[in-house]
């Protein structure tokens, strides 16, 4: 659904409309558009033309020379199709070209004209060319310039503008200006809309032509109603204030530190193992202590008699060399 800002004589914000989808978004089928407007300029041929016959055509009663023992062809009229100012064969006669077109396909055929405008913006609303209930093609053009996005002073390109049958006012105040064409809701047809760059609706007549073509009521959006995106700036605001509350993985940590806080309580069989090793390292160290403070002494004593044993044996022996001398 495509919504689109409707234009004040004021140049004031005013409402925003959205088009139907299945009138303004609808697909685009070429073929059954070439068809509708070849019909539809068919039937717009008045099929008058007409020729007449060597029959119609006045004078040529007399045979113009006798038939034999002149040496010309044989001849029965001046009027006939090959002398001058003789009648016309098969020449045109008057009747009627136009086709039969189905409802459904003109009806799909516009939907789809509409919908190739909508999707180039090229499809304006305005909510009227005059404010005033006088008529003015000045104010009235200047609306339609803004419309259709010109800079210039006049129309560069043929523009479409759709209005009610009763808008009399902005009738009189468009009818003068160059490359516009003004038709009625009802008038709207596919030829007009591809034969114009740019199509310019009422709001009064969309809401109209959308009724008739079973697209409903249209909505209207206030654009001051649309602005709460200012006021929901404080609700983000304090959607953010409630993170805190809401964020669960700070509410989670707690959580993680009583798990953390349950391995040290299963850590206790660990703790008596090195308690243990502790305590029987402690043991070992005193008895140690205990057993190196008694076994300094015989070590000692040990050592002295290594060496006195050691002397007394060193002397004997120098006894002896001094005997076997």
């Amino acid at each position: 659904m495509t919504t689109v800002s409707v234009i004040t004589p004021s140049g004031k914000g005013g409402a925003d409309v959205e088009l139907p989808g299945e009138i303004f978004g609808a697909k685009v089928n070429i073929p059954l558009i070439h068809q509708v407007v070849v019909a539809q300029e068919a039937a717009a041929r008045q099929g008058t033309h007409a020729t007449k016959t060597r029959g119609e055509v006045r004078g040529g009663g007399k045979k113009p020379y006798r038939q034999k023992g002149t040496g010309r062809a044989r001849q029965g009229s001046l009027r006939a199709p090959q002398y001058a100012g003789g009648g016309t064969v098969f020449g045109p006669v008057p009747r009627s070209y136009a086709q039969r077109t189905p409802k459904k396909m003109k009806a799909a055929a516009l939907r789809g004209a509409l919908s190739d405008r909508t999707s180039h913006g090229r499809l304006a609303v305005v909510s009227a060319f005059v404010e005033d209930g006088e008529p003015s093609t000045a104010v009235a053009l200047t609306v339609l310039r803004t419309a259709v996005g010109e800079a210039g002073s006049r129309l560069r390109r043929p523009v479409l503008v759709v209005l009610t049958a009763n808008d009399d006012v902005a009738r009189k105040s468009l009818r003068n200006i160059p490359l516009v064409r003004v038709l009625d809701c009802g008038q709207l047809n596919t030829y007009d809309v591809l034969a114009c760059d740019h199509v310019v609706f009422t709001q009064a007549a969309l809401a109209e032509f959308v009724a008739r073509t079973g697209g409903g009521e249209l909505v209207t959006v206030d654009k001051p109603a649309a602005k709460p995106a200012r006021a929901a700036r404080p609700k983000a605001a304090a959607e953010d204030g409630e993170e805190p509350a809401a964020k669960p993985a700070r509410a989670a940590k707690p959580k993680a530190a009583a798990e953390d806080a349950v391995e040290p309580a299963a850590k206790p069989a660990k703790a008596p193992a090195s308690r243990a090793r502790k305590t029987t390292t402690a043991s070992a160290t005193a008895s140690a202590d205990d057993s190196g403070g008694d076994a300094a002494p015989t070590g000692v004593e040990q050592g002295s008699s290594e060496a006195s044993g050691g002397s007394a044996s060193s002397g004997s022996g120098a006894a002896q060399k001094e005997e076997e001398e």
